[in-house]
């Protein structure tokens, strides 16, 4: 699919578009268009997806996903009984967008480019992870420490 538009600046895409792939680099893609909202989801579901005390998911219902290359490397798991899935890589099982019920859903993990919008709101506080609180005090690394 090539489209005649004046393209920005190398290196940078326009704000409406975003490219992300996965931790192998297998799977590669690009979103077009806006993201709706940004929420850090405490459930308990997303913190298992996630290995961590939560995902980071931002959402639209009018964006458009297009597979770069690896579209077969991509699976989905639903979890019975609910509402949540989540697809994934299957050679290195990043986290990668996840489109149904008219909604995209697009970890912002997975981006490459830049994402200038903070998260809205933290969901499912009431399930935050019990060492999940008061962490700002904490030391900061720019990388592992020594």
């Amino acid at each position: 699919m090539n489209t005649q538009q004046s393209a920005p600046a190398r290196g940078t895409a326009p704000p409406d578009q975003h490219h992300g792939s996965c931790l192998c680099g297998a799977v590669r893609f690009t979103v077009t268009g806006t993201f709706e909202r940004f929420y850090l989801c405490h459930c308990s579901h997303c913190r298992k997806d996630s290995g961590s005390a939560h995902a980071a998911n931002l959402f639209s219902s009018t964006a458009r996903l297009q597979w770069i290359a690896g579209e077969d490397h991509v699976r989905r798991y639903r979890l019975e009984g609910t509402r949540h899935q989540r697809c994934f890589c299957a050679r290195c099982g990043s986290a990668l967008p996840c489109a149904g019920n008219g909604m995209l859903v697009v970890p912002a993990g997975s981006l490459d480019s830049p994402l200038a919008r903070r998260p809205d709101a933290h969901l499912f506080i009431a399930s935050r992870a019990s060492w999940d609180h008061e962490l700002v005090g904490l030391p900061q690394f720019d990388s592992f420490p020594a």
